[in-house]
């Protein structure tokens, strides 16, 4: 009798627990990770790839490098290319040179001219001669300046192309963006790949966030940057409690989805919260968790 009696006081007690754990939790949900897909920026053999799945690593860290042999080849094409460019530059110079030379003895010419005809030593035929031919000489300068003007347009050009070598030649090497664990890898040594191309996807596991969803009546008691009580399973019968904060909260009611609630609930419109919670290790991507709101 006495063990019949401890038997439905037991489970009187198991069923009040289970009854103040569904009243003293207000939202229920799953814990999810801010997740980055790095993805290639060039084509080519994926000569180099030093990741693995479950590894963490920096911001920074160069997990990769594409084949960039086709690229430093084309960059040497531009390279002599320029330097054939510059070559016409400086003969340009020189032509220009000798004609600014060719002028000045003109404009020398021009004054001796001017004044011998002051002296009626000189006719108007020889100054009008010399002008003429000074006027020939700055329209070949003009004419070789105009040269000049499209020779710098080209190099200006190289200069360009090379950039853009350059900026892909960089983008060549797998830098990571975040500080993160690898949570799948997509990719593997010696694959050709294509611009685009996912190559690992990574997340920030030290901070996750548990999604939940409100009512509208428990709307006014949750605000952004509010401190709230996380409970995650321990154990079978059991739960662990954690500090987490309010880091996001929906600005259009939906309805409830419907891993979270029962069929009849799921016509109820619901606010998606976010909670921002510390991992310590003990949190997973995907995992359960209930929140209570102080």
């Amino acid at each position: 009798m006495n063990k019949i009696y401890l038997m439905c006081v037991g489970l009187l007690f198991l069923l009040s627990s289970c009854s103040n754990k569904e009243r003293v939790s207000d939202a229920f949900g799953n814990f999810e990770a801010v997740e980055t897909i790095v993805s290639a920026e060039a084509t080519g053999k994926l000569v180099d790839f030093n990741i693995e799945e479950g590894q963490t690593i920096d911001a920074g860290y160069v997990a990769g490098r594409i084949d960039i042999d086709q690229l430093n080849l084309k960059r040497m094409q531009i390279e002599a290319q320029k330097n054939t460019t510059k070559t016409k530059f400086k003969n340009v110079f020189a032509q220009i040179n000798v004609l600014q030379e060719q002028k000045k003895t003109a404009l020398v010419e021009k004054n001796r001219i001017e004044k011998l005809l002051k002296n009626e030593a000189a006719t108007k035929k020889q100054l009008e001669d010399i002008n003429g031919s000074i006027d020939v000489i700055n329209k070949q300068i003009s004419t070789i300046e105009t040269q000049n003007n499209t020779t710098t347009e080209e190099l200006k050009g190289l200069d360009v192309q090379l950039r853009q070598i350059d900026d892909q030649i960089d983008k060549s090497s797998v830098v990571n963006p975040v500080k993160g664990t690898v949570l799948m890898k997509l990719a593997e040594k010696s694959e050709v790949v294509n611009y685009g191309k996912p190559l690992y996807k990574i997340a920030d596991l030290n901070v996750l966030e548990l999604r939940v969803y409100v009512s509208g009546s428990q709307l006014p008691d949750v605000k952004i940057g509010g401190k709230v009580k996380v409970l995650i399973d321990k154990g079978k019968n059991d739960f662990r409690e954690m500090e987490g904060a309010v880091s996001w909260i929906s600005s259009k009611a939906e309805f409830t989805p419907k891993i979270i609630q029962t069929k009849e609930e799921r016509v109820n419109l619901v606010y998606a919260v976010k909670v921002r919670v510390a991992n310590d290790g003990s949190l997973k991507i995907g995992m359960p968790g209930e929140v209570v709101f102080k």
